[in-house]
């Protein structure tokens, strides 16, 4: 394991200065993959939070007023932060979230993507000039920012889930109390530190930083009568009670998922096995667009799981996220760890068949790596495929043909994201217009998505409300004021 274990101490950040929580609230931050302590972290609590959400109001005015511009200035100095601090941001991920290095590059990009584009989305953010009913006066419909947004972001993707919320929220005028998850509140901090940085040009209070447990930080922040918006992102239960907290304020929900990949009869198979790959074990299979069902044709079903089986062995290599030729590091937490050998464990009893994996590593410093798993012969029943396991397992179904796969996807509460492999392109639309899912790929993996579009859960589904995805946010965070008058 590497040597690089300590990250700095991280404190709160509240209006601009960084310090320990009011009641002296702290936890230590452990590596996932070398069980090392690696930061000291303040741990909010509701004085902290309505102390951020003091501040945040405070800021909100002079924020606002300052125009989208000059708020685009201040997104693009961000962006430029994080590309000068690189390398420290993606050894402060692998060390506190335990995703190799490769991948934690590619967060951090993607990062300065989310950051640059709400800066251009900034300055597009338009208004109206609809006609009045009397010919002696004009209209102005006039875009606004909502205020004060409380933004509570998952584990997984710290930076950027994080991103994809406060830079829209920061570039449409709102200020912003973003509170981490803990168990990746080590790197989220050094993000903090990186884009508040003086020379970034952030007014003191305008983006304010907390560590803190959800039911005591993330219960305050959601039900704070001074937030007036609540961008929430993680599981379906915490989603609810965030909700239901955050009555009668503007909501963006993006939860879980457990949309399938689909695989059908004409499919390249040689491309769904690619696909699959990076639909169930980027990230060790902990993404709300997993692949957590794959539902597979009955005439392909025996070459699929043949061609699966050869790529996760020659492919899929487990380990310490800073070693060379590792593509998957450790579980982040012993609460998914134990829910995919629960699901796991369940599903063999009932009948399915491992080929591949199907248990936690041995050799490890910690306990946290699991097998990437292929399961075979699993059915609707099965906990697996009815729940999101958020570990590196690919469940296979098989089918019948189209009309069973569609009722499948279509019988989950959850309404995410829905892959189909087809070479019939019309078939593969006609798929993808049946599915209730807010998004549909064709012929890519269910990870595959592009930061710019609208993202979120379909309607009438568990998978949330509203939709994170570039200028779409902006949108969601804004309002229109009506301005009349004479001509």
């Amino acid at each position: 394991m590497t040597s690089r274990t300590e990250l700095p101490t991280q404190g709160l950040l509240i209006d601009g200065a960084w310090g320990p929580a009011g009641d002296g609230g702290a936890t230590r931050a452990t590596s996932p993959s070398s069980g090392a302590a690696i930061a000291s972290l303040a741990m909010a609590g509701p004085g902290d939070v309505d102390a951020a959400v003091t501040a945040a109001r405070a800021a909100a005015p002079a924020w606002a007023a300052a125009g989208p511009f000059e708020r685009a200035a201040v997104l693009r100095r961000m962006a430029t932060a994080v590309v000068g601090a690189a390398e420290s941001l993606t050894y402060a991920l692998s060390a506190d979230q335990g995703k190799p290095l490769a991948e934690a590059r590619d967060e951090v990009g993607e990062l300065e993507l989310y950051l640059r584009m709400a800066a251009e989305d900034a300055i597009r953010l338009e208004g109206r000039l609809p006609p009045s009913v009397r010919s002696d006066r004009r209209v102005l419909l006039q875009r606004v920012p909502l205020g004060v947004a409380g933004i509570i972001v998952p584990w997984n993707w710290p930076y950027t889930m994080a991103a994809e919320l406060f830079a829209p929220a920061l570039a449409a005028g709102n200020t912003v109390v973003w509170l981490a998850a803990p168990t990746t509140g080590a790197c989220s901090a050094v993000l903090a530190s990186v884009i508040n940085a003086g020379e970034v040009g952030l007014p003191p209070g305008a983006l304010n930083f907390l560590n803190g447990a959800g039911p005591v930080a993330g219960d305050a922040l959601a039900g704070h009568p001074g937030v007036d918006a609540v961008g929430f992102i993680g599981s379906i239960a915490t989603g609810r009670s965030v909700a239901a907290r955050a009555a009668g304020k503007a909501q963006i929900l993006e939860l879980g998922g457990n949309g399938p990949l689909v695989v059908l009869d004409d499919a390249e198979l040689d491309a769904a096995v690619a696909a699959t790959l990076e639909a169930s074990y980027l990230c060790a299979g902990q993404s709300c667009t997993a692949g957590e069902r794959i539902l597979v044709h009955r005439a392909v079903r025996g070459a699929f799981v043949e061609r699966l089986e050869a790529a996760v062995a020659a492919q899929v290599h487990l380990g310490d996220p800073f070693a060379s030729g590792t593509t998957m590091g450790p579980l982040n937490n012993d609460g998914v760890a134990t829910k995919t050998d629960e699901h796991v464990a369940q599903a063999v009893a009932a009948g399915a068949r491992v080929a591949a994996g199907g248990r936690r590593a041995d050799g490890f410093p910690t306990g946290l790596y699991w097998q990437p798993t292929v399961l075979d012969g699993v059915t609707p029943d099965m906990l697996i495929a009815r729940e999101e396991t958020f570990g590196p397992v690919a469940p296979v179904i098989e089918v019948a043909d189209d009309a069973e796969a569609l009722a499948l996807t279509n019988a989950s509460p959850y309404g995410l994201l829905t892959a189909v492999f087809t070479e019939d392109l019309g078939r593969g639309l006609r798929f993808a217009e049946a599915v209730r899912s807010g998004w549909v790929n064709i012929n890519a993996s269910t990870n595959y998505w592009e930061s710019h579009l609208p993202f979120g859960g379909r309607s009438g589904s568990a998978s949330g409300r509203g939709r994170v995805g570039g200028a779409t946010v902006l949108e969601q965070l804004s309002e229109l004021k009506t301005i009349t008058f004479p001509a």
